[in-house]
């Protein structure tokens, strides 16, 4: 289970484990917190009350201080599991769902035609449908896009990065997403 990490100001820093978050917690640097309480820590007895020390965890929280970089200018770390997922596991070029098994990371404009990897030149293809198309581009290989790539945003990215993410969790990230998210439709 992850908590997820925000800045003050409310932007997603990170997700970090219970661990991490009760280290925030002991130094005071949690400023406010919200959905669930997930996970209570115990600690030693105070000597003199012998009540025993306890930190309550709960699933997001915000942070004190600012962040050093601005996390709009961060661009999300391209892996497959993050692709296939933006792309909601669904083939560029013949619009069939597949298992992630089955898919590939598809470059637009090809290697061969000095295309990059960039969110911009990537789509999800099932293994046939990258095979058919090779190292051509879609209008060469007369294999249209069903849907164009974008780069995912900040609060996509946080959704995209964690398979296990908690209701109260989920709902929070989903209300700060831009409106063209393919995410909405999952």
């Amino acid at each position: 289970m992850k908590v997820l990490k925000l800045s003050a100001q409310g932007l997603p820093q990170s997700w970090i484990s219970l661990e991490q978050a009760v280290i925030h917690y002991a130094a005071d640097e949690v400023r406010w917190e919200v959905g669930a309480q997930v996970a209570v820590f115990r600690g030693g007895h105070n000597a003199i009350t012998g009540e025993q020390s306890q930190i309550a965890i709960n699933s997001i929280i915000g942070t004190k201080g600012v962040p050093r970089i601005n996390p709009f200018a961060q661009r999300p770390g391209l892996t497959n599991s993050k692709l296939f997922a933006r792309d909601r596991n669904v083939c560029a070029y013949c619009g069939g769902h597949f298992h992630e098994d089955e898919l590939t990371r598809e470059h637009i404009i090809p290697f061969a035609q000095r295309g990059i990897d960039t969110w911009m030149n990537v789509v999800t293809a099932c293994r046939p449908c990258n095979h058919r198309k090779s190292s051509r581009t879609p209008e060469q290989a007369g294999m249209p896009l069903l849907y164009a790539p974008y780069v995912p945003s900040l609060w996509e990215d946080f959704i995209l990065r964690n398979r296990r993410i908690l209701a109260d969790q989920m709902e929070f990230l989903m209300a700060h997403l831009p409106e063209s998210s393919r995410l909405h439709d999952s």
